[in-house]
């Protein structure tokens, strides 16, 4: 039986504000752009977290893939904590000792030349669209203003207002006009609709390998392989999202691979930068990131020497081929106990690779939303997404004994 099916008590006497309190606080001075469950975290190891009241919870969501670690990996901690008593920040205006290696290191881990590196997941797609643009206008030569990106729908690739601009999420776009041109939004996984899309003005086609926000979303068996033939024959670069995907989560080092597939970029984030600092890049050949002159982009905080410390050690994981593995192999026991859930009417679709699963679940018994709750109360964190589904995606380090336990969870809440 996992850790979580005895939640030990609140300490007698503890003086620990409770979860309503600290609850209507939050609320009282947040803006309110996120519905989180009611659940108020005070400390994690591991993949397991503890509220401010002692509960303890399996964390199955893993910071949406940003802690595919787990919380407070000790190697990580280490090398962030080694960087901490050194130096953390010198702004781009100067060079640091470990930003060399760092860019060397994630080019090699991704077969690629150069690394342009960011902060947040949406900068790194921000700064994605901004290279396809140029080199378009550089290298391709389409005509000024005349550069088209294509997008799949249902992706998700961040919040601002670019990106944004081509959702057909109604909940991200509303309210945010005038909307950013250039963008041509085709069916996920149809490449007839891809094919019809490209022009001599196409720059890239912008994809997620799996679309995670839609409900973990695997398009079919050939699709990118598609892509990528279809982006080299019409000269397009072929940028793959893998912020979510990639570093790991699905049993490769990129979701891609599955495919035997190596686009022309790759946008990385969350997970590089180990759940403890925002760290995201783009990564590339020289021939496309060789655009950019000084004073064209940039970020203060962008390759900063704590973020490299923490990514250098993500990478170095990543190398081992330990984490891949084991996302591989717990995987396959994921979706072979999530798999008989369909028979029983309860759940009508399971979807995913590696240790990530989109559970879509019948109206008849209850919401994703619901389902979310009701799991927290017998300890297990989820999170629903588009009314009808949760999302499964625990940290790489959780062991069989605690995933069985948390899927036995769910069979519960489901009466399955």
């Amino acid at each position: 039986m996992g850790k979580g099916a005895a939640r030990p008590r609140r300490p007698e006497g503890a003086h620990v504000k409770t979860t309503d309190t600290i609850i209507a606080a939050i609320e009282a001075h947040s803006a309110h752009n996120y519905h989180p469950l009611p659940v108020v975290v005070a400390t994690a190891e591991g993949a397991w977290m503890t509220d401010v009241e002692g509960r303890r919870y399996l964390d199955l969501l893993a910071g949406y893939s940003a802690l595919n670690f787990g919380h407070g990996n000790r190697r990580l901690l280490d090398a962030a904590k080694a960087q901490l008593e050194r130096v953390t920040l010198t702004s781009r205006a100067f060079h640091h000792d470990r930003y060399a290696a760092f860019c060397a290191q994630l080019a090699e881990l991704c077969g690629m030349e150069m690394v342009l590196p960011m902060n947040t997941g949406a900068e790194a797609v921000e700064t994605a669209v901004k290279t396809a643009r140029k080199w378009g206008y550089r290298v391709k030569g389409v005509p000024a203003e005349m550069a088209k990106i294509v997008v799949a729908a249902n992706n998700f690739h961040g919040r601002t207002t670019t990106i944004i601009s081509f959702s057909t999420d109604p909940e991200a776009r509303a309210d945010y006009g005038p909307y950013t041109p250039g963008f041509e939004i085709v069916p996920y996984g149809d490449l007839t609709a891809m094919r019809a899309a490209l022009t001599e003005n196409t720059v890239a086609v912008l994809l997620e390998p799996i679309q995670g926000e839609a409900g973990v979303l695997v398009p079919p068996p050939g699709y990118l392989r598609g892509v990528r033939e279809l982006t080299r024959e019409r000269n397009v670069l072929f940028v793959a999202d893998e912020i979510q995907s990639g570093l790991g989560r699905t049993g490769r080092t990129f979701a891609c691979e599955h495919e035997d597939v190596v686009p022309d970029v790759y946008v990385l984030g969350k997970a590089l930068g180990g759940g403890i600092v925002p760290v995201s890049a783009v990564v590339s050949s020289r021939n496309v990131l060789g655009v950019f002159r000084p004073g064209e982009h940039g970020s203060t905080f962008g390759g900063n020497p704590l973020a490299c410390a923490v990514a250098l050690e993500v990478i170095a994981m990543l190398r081992s081929g330990e984490y891949q593995a084991r996302a591989a192999e717990l995987g396959e026991r994921l979706h072979r106990e999530l798999a008989p859930l369909t028979d029983t009417g309860r759940v009508t679709a399971v979807r995913g690779r590696g240790l990530w699963a989109g559970v879509d679940i019948h109206p008849r018994y209850g919401t994703g939303r619901e389902i979310s709750e009701k799991l927290l109360d017998l300890g297990v964190l989820v999170k629903d997404t588009h009314g009808a589904t949760i999302r499964i995606a625990p940290p790489l380090v959780i062991s069989e004994e605690d995933l069985d336990w948390g899927v036995a969870r769910l069979r519960a809440v489901l009466g399955a």
